[in-house]
């Protein structure tokens, strides 16, 4: 039932959509650099379409790892302080005006909204783990060449408490189930 196509608009849930003036890759000699697209923000993707009613963007990219960030170098005129940027180490920048600062901001802020929420799900949480461990190694060696009686008598203890911690919260097992 579920496997009928749907226009590209509806893909997944929209947070926020409307007007910008995106900036031409190339900026043109003649006419405007600026083109009004009707943009959309996905959970996943930014697209932009020639106007609201197109079904065919005329252009999208995963808006996951991008950043969000006004700018208002983009323009020398009075709309300056409705620019902002997308950005991405190694990936094309966007470039866009929108219709007033406070759109250029929740255009920003919408978009670092969901980032936040994308990294909280993508990062692994090991990676974090595993840097941490490192640090710890690292403390443990110059620890010990400085001065072994002290810190060999603490840590050990510590580790230990830390330990019984961990196991009391078990799932599954009741503190006091004997």
């Amino acid at each position: 039932l579920e496997e009928i196509p749907r226009p590209v608009q509806d893909s997944g849930n929209i947070l926020k959509q409307g007007y910008l003036e995106k900036r031409s890759r190339e900026p043109s000699f003649f006419g405007s650099e600026w083109h009004k697209r009707w943009c959309v923000l996905t959970q996943r993707n930014f697209l932009y379409y020639a106007n609201e009613k197109s079904k065919q963007p005329k252009g999208s990219f995963p808006i996951e790892r991008y950043q969000a960030r006004l700018d208002s170098q983009l323009r020398k005129d009075s709309r300056k302080k409705c620019c902002f940027q997308l950005l991405c180490p190694g990936k094309r920048s966007y470039k866009f005006t929108a219709p007033s600062p406070a759109e250029a901001q929740d255009w920003v802020e919408q978009i670092q909204f969901l980032l936040k929420d994308l990294s909280s799900l993508t990062i692994p949480y090991d990676e974090e783990e595993e840097e941490e461990e490192e640090e710890l190694s690292k403390d443990r060696d110059s620890s010990d060449s400085m001065n072994n009686s002290q810190n060999s008598t603490l840590n050990p203890e510590e580790a230990e408490l830390e330990g019984d911690d961990i196991y009391e919260v078990l799932p599954g097992e009741p503190p006091n189930s004997q």
